[in-house]
């Protein structure tokens, strides 16, 4: 899957990237080479055989762009991360909201310096143990 991540400039002779949708996992790299490589590994680290759902990645450019981790002294960059390796997985799902909740939901997200799929993902996980709390009672 291709996922964004915000690069910076790490002194004179490194980067460092940050993924908005995995906010666990950074990066470092004295190329991009090396950059990519090490992403890779620490989606792995840090997301397999965790109870984290990891969520799918966020596509829209504007809303990236919106973040507060992008302070525009870096790059926005999309990197294939296999998650063959890693046993939590997310899957894509389409559904319908009143535009004014859907905004509510942005602006809460941007302030949590998050994005709307890690929202819905947490949103998600927090009703579930609500759920399983007033059936074990």
């Amino acid at each position: 899957m291709q996922y964004p991540f915000y690069v910076r400039r790490d002194g004179d002779n490194a980067f460092r990237a940050s993924f908005p949708d995995l906010p666990r996992a950074v990066a470092c790299g004295r190329s991009f080479d090396e950059l990519k490589g090490n992403a890779q590994e620490i989606v792995e680290l840090m997301y397999d055989r965790s109870e984290e759902l990891i969520p799918a990645p966020t596509s829209s450019t504007s809303e990236l762009q919106s973040l507060d981790m992008d302070d525009g002294k870096g790059i926005w960059m999309f990197i294939e991360i296999n998650l063959t390796r890693v046993t939590s997985k997310a899957v894509s799902v389409q559904f319908s909201l009143p535009e004014s909740l859907l905004q509510r939901v942005d602006a809460a997200a941007k302030q949590r310096c998050s994005t709307r799929s890690m929202f819905f993902t947490q949103a998600a996980v927090h009703e579930l143990a609500n759920w399983d709390e007033t059936r074990a009672s």
